[in-house]
């Protein structure tokens, strides 16, 4: 599907800014998506691709999670629940 050259290219190149919502979980490590549910749309389907600070990080299942881990399901463990991720993210 991708070379290794290609994803470590990726990897290397200009990606969103890591921000607040990508060290919680809740926002793509890749691409930058919101993971959580709204109104308007279901929560996006995410893997857990990492970790930073002892939190899981997670990517969009696909595409994403393959830049970011080199496999499109992540890294093989159970994902923390998006509830649990948003009762965690500092609200102030």
């Amino acid at each position: 599907m991708y070379s290794q050259h290609s994803i470590a290219g990726h990897r290397r190149s200009a990606r969103p800014e890591t921000t607040v919502e990508m060290t919680y979980g809740l926002a793509c490590t890749m691409c930058g998506r919101d993971l959580r549910a709204t109104a308007e749309r279901p929560a996006h389907d995410a893997v857990p691709v990492g970790h930073v600070e002892g939190r899981q990080t997670f990517a969009c299942r696909g595409v994403c999670a393959r830049f970011a881990s080199g496999s499109a399901d992540g890294i093989a463990e159970e994902p923390v629940p998006l509830d649990e991720r948003v009762a965690a993210f500092p609200t102030e």
